[in-house]
């Protein structure tokens, strides 16, 4: 495969017999001998292969490869040297050097060199394509969902996560709010640091700020010893706020001053310390309408609102049911090692049917509980608890129409999709009242046996 390669050496007869060893096997070689110039092309990157000296006029070898791993370029770095020890070869190969080339060097070793690093940095990007691709296939820690409203949900986490960005979820309880804070933690630079929550909702206010901001001995009673807050605790990581609706005005402003100026204060302290942190936030309510009933602060809305990332309710996640529904499953049959294998598909219509206001939360505790209580192998309508069995359909609407005809039509179909699905209920409760007998159960409705084999075959019943 043709590589692209770099060659920064001030001496033109290495940087020449790179070139010739290389290009005569189909790669693109750059040469410079200024290392400032050779230093600007690396960082604008292109280069697969980068072949660095170590020792350079007015320049140090180790200095470039620095700034070139500090920039994130992808390119493999290879150091060439005719000076150097063992000691600074090691050194280089700590700062993120692919591997070393001692000069003199012969065609055949550079080419091994260069087959080595490659093999090598292919390698990673497989296992980082690999990772990616469970990563896709599977949500973000735990979060799973092929969905449009999910795959939106995963490009905002992709594209926010690197940043340090302050962040907002929002979604009603049971949506998973949680999860998608601990995926934009693990997928951020800050991933090696600590990730650290508090639910605003479980303490007092005092209590609060003294979890939040630290306090020092004595400050209140009960302080027997100075206490680190959770703003100096996730130094270089990330701090969730949980339920921030239910702060009150005061520590409101608290924690708006501590965002504005990044340092924080101990309760009962008057020395300020910097702090260096990611917030991100979290609410099931609507803070824009509490802003305008004035009990939460504007201004603070707007600092916690900069990456607004709303989780939709289960019922708008069209498709999400059958797929979720069958993970869980998979994964309590296995813990309680039982023989249920999947659900009806009629079990699995009245599912879809339902409006789900626990959310996912609702959805994975009834799953756990029909795979401890059902006898067979599969999860049939009688094994789904009242509330879902009776519940009137959910119409879901994915896209609104954009003309009068097509609303006229969609409208018709809305209406197709509740009669169906409140025939397919009424006879199924008419067969399991007749024990399946379909003379009986047809005389006891009164239409033609006939006619209730016809509706049986296209309900699949």
């Amino acid at each position: 495969m043709q590589q692209r390669i770099l060659v920064i050496d001030d001496e033109v007869v290495v940087g020449l017999s790179i070139q010739r060893t290389l290009a005569a096997a189909g790669h693109a070689v750059d040469i410079y001998q200024d290392p400032q110039a050779g230093l600007q092309a690396a960082l604008a990157g292109g280069y697969d292969v980068i072949f660095l000296d170590l020792m350079l006029p007015g320049a140090n070898g180790l200095d470039l490869l620095a700034r070139i791993k500090a920039a994130d370029v992808s390119s493999e770095v290879v150091i060439i040297t005719g000076h150097s020890t063992v000691e600074n070869a090691v050194e280089a190969m700590k700062q993120g050097a692919s591997d070393y080339l001692p000069k003199p060097f012969s065609p055949n070793q550079l080419r091994v060199i260069l087959t080595k690093v490659w093999e090598h940095s292919t390698l990673i990007r497989e296992n980082a394509a690999l990772r990616q691709e469970l990563e896709l296939n599977r949500g973000f820690e735990g979060i799973i969902g092929g969905s449009r409203a999910m795959e939106q949900v995963f490009t905002l986490i992709k594209r926010v996560a690197p940043t340090d960005g302050t962040v907002l979820v929002t979604g009603e309880s049971g949506t998973g709010k949680e999860m998608l804070v601990r995926a934009i933690h693990r997928l951020s630079r800050r991933k090696d640091a600590a990730l650290l929550a508090c639910d605003c909702s479980a303490l007092a206010p005092t209590l609060l700020e003294s979890e939040l901001f630290g306090h020092v001995k004595g400050s209140f009673s009960g302080a027997v010893a100075t206490k680190q807050g959770l703003f100096e605790a996730a130094t270089k990581g990330t701090l969730f706020l949980d339920e921030v609706a239910n702060l009150t005005m005061e520590t409101q402003g608290k924690l708006l001053r501590v965002l504005e100026s990044k340092r924080v204060r101990k309760v009962g302290d008057t020395a300020e310390r910097e702090i260096d942190i990611r917030l991100i936030g979290a609410t099931n309510r609507d803070l824009h309408e509490l802003v305008r009933d004035g009990s939460f602060r504007e201004d603070l809305y707007y600092r916690l609102n900069v990456v607004p990332i709303y989780l939709p309710p289960l019922r708008e996640r069209h498709g999400d049911i059958p797929l979720l529904a069958g993970i869980f499953l998979d994964r309590f049959c296995k813990k309680l090692e039982t023989p249920v294998k999947g659900f009806t598909q009629e079990a699995m219509a009245r599912m879809e049917s339902y409006g789900w206001p626990g959310n996912v939360r609702e959805l994975r505790n009834i799953v756990e509980r029909m795979a401890i209580l059902c006898e067979g192998q599969r999860i049939e309508l009688r094994h789904l608890p009242a509330e879902i069995r009776e519940a009137a359909p959910v119409a879901t609407v994915v896209t609104l129409p954009q003309s009068w005809e097509e609303f006229r039509k969609l409208k018709q179909q809305v209406r197709d999709s509740v009669v169906e699905d409140l025939e397919r209920r009424f006879l199924t409760e008419v067969l399991r009242r007749n024990e399946g007998n379909v003379s009986r159960a047809a005389e006891e409705i009164g239409i033609q046996r006939t006619n209730l084999h016809a509706l049986m075959r296209k309900y699949k019943l």
